[in-house]
């Protein structure tokens, strides 16, 4: 996979020198730990990675770090040498998967941070391709020089990159066990880890902001069909008004047939007479109501054939004279519509609960809940 720009990176100091220099976050941690370990004395290292061009761009990426063994010295202007180079060669392989060696690495204790002629003449000496690196550490300071028209020139500043890079994880984990230093004692790189808090934070608030706009989208949602549905109650409430003025008037033209009525429930011989009042007032609130609905006379007379031939025939509907009949009882099986009722509102006040609404319609044969006039008496169940 060709390699690209790094997106997560940290700036240290001025980048604009040519070649780009990428550290990857393991690694700086790793040169962090030798400089304080070598802070009176000498360690060296040798770094590994590859050298690149990028849209034109020449850029070095130092991917890995292995510490010379018995690098530790006490003199003044210790240099690599030619073994050293080789055994890192070998163990390159065991740890970093033949990683090419670009440079190296060393600590300079208890003086002002330089370069040495020592170390400008073994750089060229073992490392002289263009662009091998050359990073010196110490007093919490640091230098970094790449090797181009024949010399060790400074380089102004790097980048620190992050990505995942588990040989150089491996590679720290078994040092650290080695010299009997468990994870939790060594220091992580304070930069890379507020880094990661950085980046963390800025996800999280992304998220947040991805789930404000659905629950605003879905709370827009939840208000248009609000909107809706109280339009259409609105509307179901003005046909339901026009419906009930319809039988009020139906019922002030009816007063002599309601006066009956009412006598009936305490005069046993008038029941049958108030029976046949009853079933033309049925059939007299349907034609009316029909007409303020906008069905035609001749539909409404065909549906009332049909409807009258499927009773005659057996249907499950109940017969209207035999519900008249079965008023003749005590008041207590019967209700005797008023103004404002609907059969909801009946069985709550009957039973407590709307649940018998429809027990009321088949007891009565009402096909639609919402037909009834005042004065009309409905069986209870």
């Amino acid at each position: 996979m060709e390699r690209q720009f790094p997106k997560n990176v940290k700036q240290i100091g001025n980048v604009s020198d040519s070649p780009r220099i990428y550290v990857e976050d393991y690694v700086e941690t790793f040169l962090n730990q030798l400089e304080e370990q070598g802070r009176e004395v000498t360690i060296t290292a040798f770094l590994l990675g590859e050298k690149v061009q990028i849209e034109g761009e020449e850029c070095i990426f130092v991917t890995g770090a292995l510490q010379v063994k018995d690098s530790i010295l006490e003199e003044i202007d210790p240099v690599i040498t030619k073994e050293e180079l080789e055994t890192a060669k070998v163990e390159s392989r065991e740890y970093f998967h033949e990683m090419d060696i670009i440079g190296w690495f060393q600590t300079v204790p208890d003086r002002p941070l330089a370069l040495s002629r020592e170390m400008a003449k073994a750089h060229e000496k073992l490392m002289p391709e263009k662009n091998s690196l050359l990073i010196l550490k110490g007093q919490e300071e640091e230098l970094y020089f790449a090797y181009k028209f024949k010399e060790l020139m400074e380089i102004g500043g790097h980048y620190i990159f992050y990505e995942k890079n588990p040989d150089m994880q491996s590679y720290m984990i078994r040092e650290r066990r080695q010299i009997g230093v468990t994870p939790s004692e060594v220091v992580e790189d304070r930069a890379a880890k507020d880094f990661r808090s950085t980046i963390k934070g800025r996800m999280e608030v992304r998220e947040q902001r991805r789930e404000s706009r659905y629950v605003y989208l879905t709370s827009v949602l939840l208000v248009v069909i609000v909107l809706a549905i109280g339009i259409s109650t609105m509307n179901n409430y003005d046909k339901m008004n026009s419906v009930q003025n319809s039988i009020e008037t139906l019922s002030s033209n009816m007063g002599a047939n309601g006066s009956s009525g009412k006598n009936a429930q305490n005069n046993q011989d008038t029941q049958e007479t108030q029976s046949q009042d009853a079933q033309n007032s049925d059939e007299q609130s349907d034609q009316q109501i029909a007409e303020q609905t906008g069905q035609g006379d001749q539909g409404e007379n065909a549906g009332g054939t049909d409807e009258a031939s499927q009773e005659t025939n057996g249907g499950t509907t109940p017969d209207p004279s035999t519900i008249q009949e079965e008023l003749q009882g005590s008041s207590e099986d019967y209700y005797v519509v008023q103004k404002g009722d609907t059969l909801d509102l009946i069985s709550k006040k009957l039973y407590g609960t709307t649940s018998e609404t429809d027990a009321i319609c088949r007891m009565n044969g009402l096909k639609d809940g919402n037909l009834i006039f005042i004065g009309q008496k409905l069986l209870l169940p």
